[in-house]
């Protein structure tokens, strides 16, 4: 094999990422003659002028963006400039791993550049779409032969970094979690506010018959403003002049002839499909509102903001608060792992948090200021407590990592304390991952054992042996058994372990659970395989 001496990574592409930056050319020019002219053009606004010159800047940054290398190190360019780095100063070359939110199948690959202070930068190339790209294969392998050429490499295999790896960022789980948590703790401080409201709603009393004009509530409706006797309700009559009913998400007017007392109010789809031109109907104000309006067949009252209703969303905002924070409190637990191994999966944290908020938004929305005036309250939230914190002992226990254990380090005996020799059959969840002649096209979701037959790969959970294909034992040799890493693929359960076999000099990979992985091997083992034995999690 020749050696590489240079490699040059261009972006693909480039007529359409050209075109692209015409038309943001064109869309920059469109939007500074509309501000020069102070008006619109075509008939279009400045947005649409302003969307194509940043499509344009984003297509120019990727046009003209270029990644080489050879002896000297890694040159890299972009529209933002130039930086050239020594192979001494790289500790190594991975991969970040980036699925689509639409679709499993679509991936984002990149190269992440690790430089020996810990620093790591995000490579503009080369860069692939799709799971199966030769092209970005082939260039990540020339960069990594020429860094263990010149440089001082990191581990053998390709580190490859997804949003479930221990190498993940952890920047953006901080900020959600604190975003969060301010907001739930500035609809705590509302709580006290709208429970006074709420209460001055329900005691407030029409205005007596000697209040001055300029102090009733009704007289200060244009406006808004407050008066002195805008606690008091004012009734006014007046007659809807038209109505306008959109639905959805659209907002449904009522008018008033003579514009009196308003021109206009906003209500409900409903509201505006009852109430028809020429109804008479009476408005009742509070401090400056119309909070009701009542017709002969209609009546439609304004939603007031409870105390309760706050006071949930702040729980409810706390709870959310909690997710990043499990991403953050696995990604401390795991942060002695190797960069691609992953995690342990933060749903069960999250189970612990929904079924906290079952109990806690209830206590919030029934009893927001007096969570703990009575013995039926401080009983609801001790007991809810109790649960929670049994929940999250529960999600703290099954998200511990659980380092790897081969074959012989487990003894003569399954996980359930028998006999690896089984007379009936037994089908274990296990897949390989490589496409083999026992496992064509990956149709593999089950290995049976047992029932007198060598092990073999079925599609299904059994009964019955129907369309399995026998594991060739006698060419197998079992190597490293291991966590999941991020090249691994996205479609294994983490709390899944691996084997690395060896299929007569092909790399095979077998995931299961721990103790069924166990099992499958000293399966293996006693009918053929040979075993060796390796560091766990290395």
């Amino acid at each position: 094999m020749s050696q590489v001496l240079e490699v040059v990574c261009r972006p693909r592409g480039k007529r359409i990422r050209w075109f692209f930056v015409g038309l943001g050319a064109a869309g920059a020019g469109l939007a500074t003659v509309h501000m020069a002219h102070g008006g619109r053009v075509l008939g279009m606004g400045p947005g649409i002028g302003l969307l194509l010159t940043l499509g344009g800047l984003a297509s120019l940054y990727g046009v003209t963006a270029r990644v080489s290398a050879d002896s000297s190190g890694l040159q890299v360019r972009t529209l933002l400039g130039r930086r050239s780095v020594p192979w001494h100063d790289i500790a190594d070359l991975r991969v970040r791993l980036k699925y689509a939110h639409t679709s499993r199948s679509h991936e984002t690959r990149r190269v992440i550049l690790v430089l020996r202070d810990g620093r790591k930068r995000l490579l503009p190339l080369p860069r692939s779409w799709s799971a199966d790209d030769p092209d970005f294969e082939a260039q990540l392998t020339a960069l990594r032969a020429l860094h263990r050429r010149h440089g001082t490499p990191g581990p053998g295999h390709v580190l490859v970094v997804s949003e479930h790896t221990a190498g993940r960022g952890w920047a953006g789980s901080l900020v959600l979690c604190a975003l969060l948590l301010a907001g739930s703790g500035l609809a705590a401080w509302f709580v006290p506010s709208a429970a006074s409201d709420e209460r001055a709603w329900r005691s407030a009393v029409p205005c007596a018959t000697g209040t001055p004009a300029n102090e009733r509530s009704g007289s200060a409706l244009p406006e808004r403003g407050r008066g002195a006797g805008e606690d008091c309700l004012t009734t006014v009559r007046a007659v809807i002049a038209r109505t306008e009913a959109r639905q959805p998400k659209q907002r449904s007017w009522v008018y008033f002839t003579d514009r009196r007392p308003i021109e206009r109010l906003e209500v409900s789809y409903e509201a505006a499909e009852a109430f028809e031109a020429g109804d008479k109907v009476e408005l009742t104000v509070w401090r400056g509102q119309v909070r009701e309006v009542a017709g002969a067949h209609y009546v439609w009252r304004e939603h007031m903001t409870t105390s309760g209703e706050v006071a949930t969303v702040a729980a409810g905002a706390a709870l959310a608060a909690g997710y990043p924070g499990a991403l953050l409190l696995l990604r401390l637990r795991g942060r002695r792992l190797p960069d691609d191994e992953v995690l342990p999966s933060v749903l069960p944290f999250a189970g612990a948090l929904a079924g906290t908020a079952l109990w806690l938004l209830p206590l919030c929305y029934l009893h927001p200021t007096t969570l703990l005036s009575s013995p039926a309250t401080i009983t609801w939230a001790a007991a809810g407590s109790l649960v929670t914190l049994g929940l999250f002992v529960w999600a703290w226990r099954v998200t511990r990592i659980r380092p790897p254990e081969t074959a012989e380090e487990t003894g003569g005996t399954d996980a359930a304390g028998g006999s690896c020799d089984q007379e009936t059959e037994v089908f274990l969840a296990a897949r390989f991952l490589e496409h083999t002649d026992y496992n064509p096209h990956h149709f593999g979701t089950h290995i049976v054992l047992g029932g007198g037959s060598p092990p073999a790969v079925t599609p299904h959970p059994g009964p019955g042996r129907f369309a399995a294909k026998r594991i060739p034992v006698e060419r197998l040799t079992v190597g490293t058994v291991r966590r999941p890493r991020g090249g691994d693929g996205d479609t294994i359960p983490t709390s899944w372990h691996i084997a690395e076999l060896d299929d007569a000099g092909r790399p095979v990979r077998l995931a299961a659970a721990p103790a069924d992985l166990t099992r499958i091997l000293r399966a293996l083992s006693s009918v053929g395989a040979t075993v060796t034995t390796a560091a766990p999690g290395s």
